[in-house]
């Protein structure tokens, strides 16, 4: 296999640049063969800083992108780059200019708006709290005022997207689900539309049971990976799903991004 080429890019914020990083990470996760070295640079606000950020670029000849709102501060990245023969990207001012022009404002030109501390971010923080407490169905109580129930058979990924919906303002409660175990009567109170059964290929479910085992220091051919013993889970879940009329997901080759999305679209949050 032919060696990977490697990219230095330089991400720059005035505010945390959680925006930059995921932006650019999802372009990267276009050239596989390109191996990428981020660094990033928060909170910078004044031309002092983005003139010290610009030596360190041009050091490791990087692309710069950025998300700065501060006033004339994106313009200043893209001048000292282009004077410097590096490439600066700006990911934020061409939708600030559309919106601006569309609708004849101003923008507030207010690092980390975003992150404002309002009504969703304590909503955010209580859902990600209502999450961890009604995770693997510790109280079924949480079941009745969950926005969304998931319910699988181990290592469906019900944590992770839990913890996923809770950053979208979701209140998720989670159930794992064991052959011949009693699934709590709160479950039959729920309408089956928040309800969400994820499933898995037998195949995928070995090979992540096995490497978890062999992660733990142990043996990996035990029930929790064989293939028979997982054929019987799935078919288990399967008939709880049909008898509880709810919406099945197959997580294999799926990320915890897609996989949420998903969910969303079926309860119709898809535009939060």
């Amino acid at each position: 296999m032919a060696q990977r080429k490697t990219l230095y890019l330089c991400l720059i914020s005035d505010s945390v640049g959680e925006t930059a990083f995921k932006l650019t990470q999802a372009a990267m996760a276009q050239f596989p063969e390109v191996k990428p070295i981020y660094e990033r640079f928060p909170f910078v606000n004044t031309k002092e800083k983005v003139d010290s950020l610009i030596q360190v670029a041009v050091e490791k000849n990087a692309i710069i992108t950025h998300t700065v709102v501060t006033q004339g501060l994106s313009e200043y990245i893209q001048i000292q780059a282009a004077n410097h023969e590096l490439t600066a990207i700006d990911l934020l001012s061409p939708v600030v200019r559309s919106v601006s022009k569309r609708f004849n404002l101003q923008p507030t030109h207010e690092a980390g708006a975003v992150h404002h501390l309002n009504e969703l971010y304590f909503d955010r923080i209580s859902a990600m709290e209502f999450a961890v407490l009604y995770d693997d169905g510790k109280d079924p109580r949480g079941f009745l005022d969950a926005d969304v129930i998931l319910l699988g058979i181990s290592r469906t990924s019900k944590t992770p997207i839990s913890l996923f919906l809770a950053n979208r303002n979701i209140k998720v409660a989670n159930l794992p689900i064991v052959p011949q175990a009693h699934i709590p009567d709160e479950i039959y109170q729920v309408d089956p539309h928040k309800i969400i059964g994820l499933t898995n290929d037998p195949k995928v479910l070995n090979n992540i049971r096995r490497e978890r085992m062999i992660a733990y220091g142990l043996n990996p051919d035990t029930n929790y990976s064989n293939m028979d013993e997982i054929k019987n889970e799935l078919a288990f879940a399967e008939n709880l799903y049909k008898k509880l009329g709810c919406y099945v997901i197959n997580v294999s080759n799926r990320s915890i991004e897609e996989t949420a999305t998903l969910i969303l679209e079926r309860l119709g949050l898809d535009h939060y």
